[in-house]
């Protein structure tokens, strides 16, 4: 079926689920992967000073904005390519089923990196204009990681891409705009969030194989095959909680954080949910169980560290 097609098909969105669906077609649930990693760089900025809470405000609605947008950018692209159907089972397909204008939806996208370019420009001002670098390389992730020719969520690369970007960029930058460096510790704080984003992908990637081979993909749960890709999920969950271990260990972060043990139910629901499914469907609250793992690893993580520098 042709995208135009599609569209015409589809009635303009109902009155009373306006609201919803404009909400929807940001993807809510993904939002947590641009706010935890902005809180978690917050939280180990704490340790050496103060915190300056407009930058902290500036870059924690930036990166909100540009996650939005990206996951707009991916609602676009899937209905131009033809990926998009009524019957997609996912969180995207507001210009499918909703009725919403493929022109609005892009539209928006850039309108929100233009607010998340003028924020940056604020960050930018009262930290590093270095930065300014780093931001543009982002937007462009974020653009090219469902657009242009060569979209990198087709490859085996999107996992990588989405965890350094969303993950662990967005932590160090959160850091060094409020103690203007970049520490070992933080970096090696960031790693399990880089982790556990780029796990999101790989459930999403889990959940779409068939439908992504159909339509000539190339990602690492394509390549794996499925088992071997829940695998490699549940060794990434597992190798996110022995890291913490060994800060703690190493004594990099405080005892405290050992508190992200109580999000491993949601890893472990999230691994099995996989296992002996094979309709999308069937799949999905696997796929919501794996952001969830990252959301609450993620802020259980940063209260360790505030409980560890104001008890010490």
């Amino acid at each position: 079926m042709q995208p135009n097609l599609q569209q015409s098909s589809k009635p303009a969105v109902e009155s009373n689920r306006g609201v919803q669906v404009w909400w929807q077609m940001t993807r809510p649930h993904t939002l947590t992967a641009a706010f935890v990693p902005v809180l978690l760089g917050t939280a180990l900025a704490l340790r050496n000073g103060k915190i300056h809470f407009g930058l902290f405000l500036a870059m924690l609605i930036a990166s909100l904005l540009i996650q939005a947008a990206t996951n707009m950018f991916n609602e676009y692209f899937d209905f131009k390519r033809g990926l998009d159907t009524e019957h997609s089972v996912g969180i995207g397909g507001t210009i499918v089923r909703d009725g919403i204008k493929p022109k609005t939806v892009i539209n928006l996208a850039f309108g929100f990196y233009g607010i998340a370019l003028l924020l940056g420009i604020y960050i930018c001002a009262n930290s590093s204009w270095w930065l300014a670098i780093v931001g543009l390389v982002c937007m462009a992730v974020g653009y090219f990681y469902t657009g242009g020719p060569f979209p990198i969520a087709y490859t085996p690369f999107g996992e990588i891409f989405s965890g350094f970007f969303m993950g662990m960029l967005i932590i160090l930058i959160s850091f060094f705009i409020q103690t203007g460096t970049v520490e070992r510790s933080s970096i090696l704080v960031s790693v399990p969030s880089m982790i556990l984003v780029g796990m999101i992908m790989l459930s999403n990637n889990i959940r779409d194989l068939d439908g992504d081979k159909e339509n000539g993909r190339k990602t690492v749960a394509i390549l794996l095959g499925k088992k071997k890709a829940i695998n490699l999920l549940a060794l990434m969950f597992i190798i996110s909680y022995l890291w913490v271990l060994a800060l703690i260990i190493s004594g990099v972060i405080p005892v405290w954080t050992a508190i992200v043990i109580l999000s491993a139910p949601k890893a472990i629901k999230a691994t099995k949910g996989f296992i002996g499914n094979s309709l999308p469907i069937q799949m999905a609250p696997a796929m919501k169980a794996t952001a969830q793992t990252n959301t609450i690893f993620g802020f259980l993580l940063a209260i360790g560290i505030f409980i560890g520098h104001f008890v010490s």
